[in-house]
């Protein structure tokens, strides 16, 4: 309904002279008003011309005023509509009943002016209210729909990683080990399938990232502690890195000083060549890159120091963050202290999974990653 407000009125009310010193108080305001006898009356106007708010009374003769309100909520647009119920009972029971009746406010008769239009403006800011909540309600619900379609396609596309891509990379990597078994293989060829190798376990580690980076989104990550040996694991990462080390020109130094620790020993693994091979590729030509292990008071403190150009500190933590990249290498412009932006991430989810920390230092010049695992993991 339009009006010099917009808003129209519907005044149900038995009595006459009630509902025209309603009707003129509200006129005055600039809404426009029905009115309506009885509650059958009242019921057929709300339904014939959709009013904003119903000023109600509660004795009318037919159907009462609960009962009228009762059967407006049931109906379209019933629901959103602000009902106030007049009457001159003043009491507990009248104003409960109201209340599970639907009822939106209560006014106690006579009503005076003033009290009746702020009551008004108050019942229509309040449906205005009602309607923006469930517009926003809406709004986020479409983005939850949104979210979960997203998140249905990347566990759709985790299926595709783990199953479509690491079972052909992991037949790559056999086969180049199958061939390497051949004593009488021509050093070239020896050579090849070594790069080949190499190449196929960082897939594999990648793989194995992205992986457990979504399993801890959810919630799923959870490491199986045992005791390690940190040496033998410390000299696996050295051979797995060795042939990137020497095609980039740089030494890999391994320095352990712990003989165990307790952690799970594939994520810790992984931790540690995600680590090795970022230093690896930030690392310049004829340089150091070391793998450090120490006891520091009641934790392990492993460190992989190289020589690069650093992190700079407004980075430090946001290194770790999935997909974020440190661009630029005084040896190579395309390459990226956190490569793909995977590995650091999860590096870091590996480690705060055993209770530890992982976190970055300069090493002047260079780089000093750092991971404290606790003795007691």
């Amino acid at each position: 309904m339009n009006s010099v407000r917009g808003f129209a009125v519907l005044i149900a009310d038995d009595d006459p002279d009630n509902r025209s010193l309603t009707k003129m108080v509200l006129e005055r305001e600039g809404y426009q008003v029905l009115l309506a006898s009885g509650g059958a009356e009242a019921i057929a106007a709300f339904e014939a011309e959709q009013p904003d708010c119903i000023l109600l009374d509660v004795r009318m003769p037919g159907l009462d005023g609960f009962t009228v309100c009762e059967r407006i909520r049931a109906l379209p647009h019933g629901v959103e509509t602000p009902i106030i119920f007049l009457t001159a009972l003043r009491d507990v029971d009248t104003f409960d009943r109201a209340l599970r009746a639907g009822g939106t406010d209560f006014l106690t008769k006579p009503v005076r002016a003033p009290e009746l239009v702020i009551r008004v403006q108050s019942a229509l800011k309040l449906r205005r209210m009602s309607v923006e909540l469930r517009e926003h309600y809406e709004l986020l619900k479409h983005q939850r729909d949104v979210l979960q379609r997203v998140q249905l396609q990347k566990e759709r596309l985790m299926a595709f990683v783990v199953h479509d891509l690491k079972n052909p990379v992991s037949s790559m990597d056999l086969h180049a080990q199958v061939l390497l078994r051949d004593n009488e293989l021509p050093p070239r060829f020896r050579e090849s399938a070594t790069q080949i190798r190499s190449e196929a376990r960082q897939l594999i580690r990648m793989i194995m990232n992205l992986l457990d980076l979504s399993k801890g989104d959810e919630g799923l990550l959870s490491p199986k502690i045992g005791s390690i040996d940190l040496r033998l694991l410390a000299n696996e990462v050295e051979r797995e890195l060795s042939v990137m080390a020497q095609s980039r020109d740089v030494r890999l130094e391994c320095i352990v000083d712990v003989g165990s620790v307790r952690a799970d020993a594939d994520l810790l693994r992984r931790t540690l060549a995600n680590l090795v091979e970022n230093a690896l590729r930030h690392a310049p030509p004829r340089s150091i890159v070391r793998l450090s292990a120490a006891s520091r008071g009641d934790a392990t403190e492993i460190r992989i120091i190289d020589a690069g150009t650093g992190v700079p500190p407004d980075m430090r933590e946001m290194i770790f963050n999935p997909f974020v990249q440190l661009e630029g290498s005084s040896h190579d412009s395309s390459s990226s202290r956190s490569g793909r932006g995977l590995g650091l991430a999860f590096c870091k989810l590996a480690v705060e999974a055993h209770g530890g920390r992982i976190w970055v230092e300069d090493a002047a010049p260079g780089a000093a990653f750092c991971v404290s695992l606790p003795h007691q993991a």
